[in-house]
């Protein structure tokens, strides 16, 4: 029988910290914003689970690409959070882009979770994940391959969405005060383009694939009462979030 005091462990609270922005030029002098950002979520047993971890401290951007501004890296989130590397449990990545794996090799303590489709072709000198393998492929790093969707641990979710890269994985973080909330990452780079039959952006894999995976987070949205989507890239959307150090409980 379980005892009285036996309460189950489930999400405290979300932590949405932004690495950097960066001012695209568009056509007739208009201007896109993007932003760059990692997630941190706090079980009420105190696991610490760390989702994605930026751009590497030794990044330079090509020729051409505009510099990032208001930079802070993870490791200093952390920190004014009052965390160190060796406390975090569980590192899901949701990718290995370079702005995403940048400082996974920082995390030897923890467990990373990745799609085993990704980490398979990742692993097979796919160059699209070059730039960060030093960072993501450590030989001291212990990964947990998933096939699929997976209740990681209670209130907290990984999404399988292919599309912008095979096995790319979204979060789904049910917390008791906020609501359920959708950290779509890559999946949904901006806002308006959370659409069913959107195109593909030169930078995703496959457009059939994209507008699946867009589709089955319409559906989760409905589903599970989502009241707040991330997308991953949305400087606008960034700008009216609420940030590290505050949080979402």
């Amino acid at each position: 029988m379980t005892g009285m005091n036996d309460v189950t462990p489930h999400p405290q609270r979300l932590y949405l910290c932004q690495l950097s922005t960066t001012t695209l030029p568009l056509a007739a002098g208009q201007t896109l914003q993007m932003s760059s950002g990692c997630y941190l979520v706090q079980m009420s047993d105190g696991t610490n689970v760390l989702i994605d971890s930026g751009l590497p401290a030794d990044y330079t951007a090509p020729a051409g690409v505009p510099a990032a501004e208001n930079e802070k890296d993870v490791l200093t989130h952390l920190r004014e959070l009052g965390l160190r590397p060796e406390d975090i449990d569980l590192l899901i990545c949701t990718h290995f882009d370079v702005d995403h794996a940048g400082y996974h090799d920082a995390f030897r303590n923890a467990e990373l979770i990745v799609q085993r489709t990704h980490y398979e072709r990742a692993k097979s000198g796919d160059p699209r994940y070059a730039a960060a393998r030093a960072h993501w492929d450590h030989p001291a790093l212990q990964y947990r391959l998933l096939d699929g969707d997976t209740e990681l641990l209670p209130g907290l979710t990984v999404i399988e969405t292919s599309g912008h890269a095979p096995g790319h994985q979204s979060v789904l973080v049910r917390l008791s005060q906020s609501g359920n909330v959708l950290l779509a990452v890559d999946a949904v780079v901006m806002q308006r383009l959370f659409t069913p039959e959107r195109s593909a952006w030169p930078t995703d894999d496959n457009e059939t694939q994209l507008r699946a995976s867009t589709r089955k987070l319409l559906d989760i949205i409905e589903q599970e009462q989502v009241v707040l989507t991330v997308c991953g890239h949305d400087g606008g959307q960034w700008q009216t979030l609420k940030k590290a150090p505050e949080s979402y409980e």
